[in-house]
């Protein structure tokens, strides 16, 4: 039996580990994704203003034949192809970066035609893309012209069996025309799009004076130009600032205008919003702005958009200024936005933050080596086609014999080139002439070309070898472009005015609402409403209340006034009445208006005693005073004032009348305490200081009174009396004693009234 051989055990793994250091592993790891982010995904290259997935997505629809007097094909195709010939990622992310290219929203030039639902201004998504059409549109291969001239260098794809470029050679300045916007590692992208033919004039004036200073590029670049039009308010200084560094912000605001009804009425019409907002969700800010009353003069929003944008404003009355309405609205609403600046851009590989000025004598560089390249190419071509032309002009001058040796000699190639000095491309061209270009005429043809293509050959070389050649061949492509995209033409047409921002004085929105009567009622269950005008609060019956649940708080107010809600654990909170349900039904729960915490109760619903001091005191005997402001809160998470100790909650909130002096405090004990007021502190917030010493039990009221006048109590039952202890001496005592006996005929239930 023959003896089989083993394969030796394989080696360990352990034998395989690299002995590193996690840091330095994790640090070389890291770095080469960051790397692969900024270089080959998020940011856009300085000579074309493309990402990797875009110029992919243009190529394959160029080598489809996708050009703009082409018919269209389906998306899916072009999608197909990308992802599996150039960019080997998730189809709906080529898909959706196809999308982008051909909304006119999105992009100042659009780069692809669509046909079909590309999505709107509304938010709306796209249609799948086997619905939809696209092909090239006209500055898409004005980008891409001279690719077939050996302009750019080329690579070869992630599975080496194709080419792609490495950048576009054309001259539409795409990267300020259309913008970028895009997120790396430890960087980001923010380029606004700009109006092409400003940018190509700026790159003629520093043609003609590379010495021109950055202020000089702003008499050609006035500022962004967004597909969406709009205003920019953004001050000239720091627009040009923001030029200079490279970094900045603008102020975007919508176009609006007065719409006249006739008699005195008028509505508000906005034409264009600021780039990138989506006005499905600014209707719905807007509308949010009237249900809310957020801002009482205005009264109602409608959106009559169809293919073009029309949102209406109608004002609360004829009175209202429209530009204090509309410098509202661009104050609480994204009618105004902020669109940043950061020309953070790939050169030739590197990412850096340029200038305005930088970004385009950059860009010039690269025009004049694609010019350059293209013309090298040009010239080569003109070369190989004279030499051809050489030898069939010798053809022409030796017609009979070059009929003879290609009839008689065994290789007609060699016999050529031998008897005429012909080189074997010469000799191949006159072996693959047809008998009837042996005809004078097409001798004269040859001539003419062969003098043609020598002048031309002449041309280039001269332009190759001389710079200011290229700069004045580099000025009459770019002043053809700049007269294609100029202001006269729609495309060309800029969209956003530079313009100052008017002075508006804005009032506070407490003083747009208008002063109305309201009565507050809140349930002893929480419920809260406000009631049109002051009724009748001893007229019970005319509040109806549900099933199981009663009065508890009621009270008259304004709508221009502030209602204050103080919860037993001591947090305060503020409501605007002009906001609070209608009286209608029975209200709205108090808990869906601000933020209660667990276990806490309502002990205090009234209007806000504006410019005085409350008294607050907890259960457990211990208070202080307080700026009635600072118990005001601006969120629904109110503010928190007093700090009750242990089990302790808040038991007393009474707002300090003018001239009082003292304060009464009363146990549960029946204990009797006056003090004078000056005893008790201001604070912000706090556990306070003792009111009254207790043994057992704890407060059971307090109030602020004149001395002079005397301490007055309710009697109780229907009458209304009241009674009043003149001499209090017997009770007065130091703040924090346990007090006396009341007075006969005090209330048994220990309150003051």
């Amino acid at each position: 039996m023959a003896r089989t051989t083993l394969a030796p055990p394989p080696e360990p793994p352990a034998d395989r580990i690299l002995d590193t250091p996690f840091d330095s592993a994790l640090g070389d790891r890291y770095l080469v994704y960051a790397l692969s982010t900024i270089t080959a995904r998020s940011l856009p290259d300085l000579r074309d203003g493309l990402k990797p997935v875009h110029r992919r997505i243009l190529w394959g629809m160029r080598l489809l034949k996708l050009d703009p007097a082409a018919a269209y094909k389906k998306s899916a195709r072009v999608v197909g192809d990308v992802m599996g010939k150039y960019h080997p990622h998730g189809d709906q992310s080529i898909y959706d970066a196809l999308v982008r290219l051909s909304q006119d929203f999105a992009l100042r030039y659009p780069l692809v035609d669509g046909q079909g639902n590309f999505g709107n201004i509304d938010g709306d998504n796209a249609a799948a893309m086997r619905y939809t059409e696209a092909r090239l549109t006209a500055a898409a291969a004005e980008l891409m012209d001279g690719l077939d001239e050996a302009s750019v260098d080329f690579r070869t794809t992630y599975n080496g069996e194709e080419e792609e470029p490495e950048v576009f050679p054309g001259l539409f300045p795409n990267l300020l025309a259309n913008g970028s916007s895009g997120i790396a590692v430890g960087m980001a992208t923010s380029i606004p799009p700009h109006n092409a033919a400003e940018v190509l004039g700026a790159a003629l004036a520093l043609l003609d004076n590379p010495e021109l200073p950055e202020a000089a590029m702003l008499a050609h670049v006035k500022g962004p130009d967004f597909p969406t039009g709009g205003i920019c308010v953004e001050p000239a200084a720091s627009i040009a600032e923001s030029y200079a560094t490279g970094r900045g912000s603008f102020r975007l605001r919508a176009r609006w205008r007065v719409e006249d009804q006739g008699h005195g009425r008028w509505r508000i019409v906005i034409d264009e919003i600021p780039y990138q907002v989506v006005k499905g969700k600014l209707i719905e800010a807007l509308a949010e702005l009237v249900n809310e009353k957020k801002l009482p003069i205005m009264g109602d929003i409608d959106d009559e958009s169809d293919e073009q944008v029309r949102i209406v404003i109608e004002p609360r009355s004829r009175n209202v200024d429209p530009a204090v309405l509309m410098e509202s609205l661009f104050k609480l609403t994204d009618l105004e936005v902020r669109v940043s600046l950061n020309m953070n851009v790939l050169d030739h590989g590197r990412p850096g933050v340029l200038s305005l000025r930088d970004v385009i004598a950059k860009w010039l560089i690269h025009q004049r080596e694609v010019l350059i390249a293209r013309s090298r190419y040009r010239l080569e071509k003109i070369d190989a086609r004279l030499d051809i032309l050489g030898g069939l002009l010798k053809a022409y001058l030796n017609l009979d014999e070059v009929i003879r040796i290609i009839r008689e000699a065994d290789d007609a190639k060699l016999e050529l080139i031998a008897a005429f000095d012909l080189t074997p491309t010469q000799a191949e061209a006159i072996l693959n002439m047809r008998l009837r270009s042996l005809r004078r005429l097409e001798e004269i043809e040859i001539t003419k070309e062969n003098q043609a293509l020598t002048l031309e050959a002449k041309g280039l070389r001269g332009l190759i070898a001389s710079p200011s050649e290229q700069t004045a061949r580099m000025v009459k492509d770019l002043t053809a472009l700049r007269d294609k995209y100029g202001p006269t033409t729609p495309l060309g047409r800029r969209r956003t005015s530079v313009e100052t921002a008017p002075d508006v004085k804005l009032m506070p929105l407490e003083a747009m609402i208008d002063k109305e009567p309201l009565t507050i009622i809140a349930s002893q269950k929480g419920w809260v409403r406000a009631m049109k005008g002051h009724i009748d609060l001893a007229a019970g019956d005319a509040i109806k209340f549900k099933e199981g649940d009663g009065p508890a708080f009621a009270f008259h107010a304004y709508t221009t006034d502030k209602i204050m809600v103080a919860a037993n654990d001591g947090r305060f909170y503020t409501l605007s009445p002009d906001k609070l349900p209608g009286g209608r039904g029975f209200g709205e729960p108090l808990r869906l208006m601000i933020d209660l915490a667990e276990g806490a109760e309502i002990m205090l619903i009234a209007a806000y005693p504006a410019e005085t001091k409350l008294l607050l005191a907890a259960s457990d005997g211990r208070g202080f005073l307080v700026d009635s402001a600072d118990v005001l809160a601006e969120t629904r998470k109110g503010r928190q004032v007093l700090n009750p100790k242990d089990k302790a909650i808040l038991a007393v909130v009474r707002p300090i009348p003018p001239g009082d002096d003292m304060v009464a405090v009363i146990g549960e004990n029946r204990k009797l305490l006056v003090f004078a007021l000056d005893d008790l502190p201001t604070m912000g917030r706090g556990q306070g200081v003792a009111l009254q010493k207790y043994k057992d039990g704890g407060m059971a009221d307090a109030r602020t009174f004149v001395m002079t006048e005397g301490l007055s109590w309710a009697m109780g039952g229907t009458t209304a009396r009241t009674r009043t202890e003149s001499d209090l001496t017997f009770w007065k005592g130091a703040r924090g004693s346990a007090g006396r006996l009341p007075p006969t005929g005090f209330p048994r239930d220990n309150k003051f009234g």
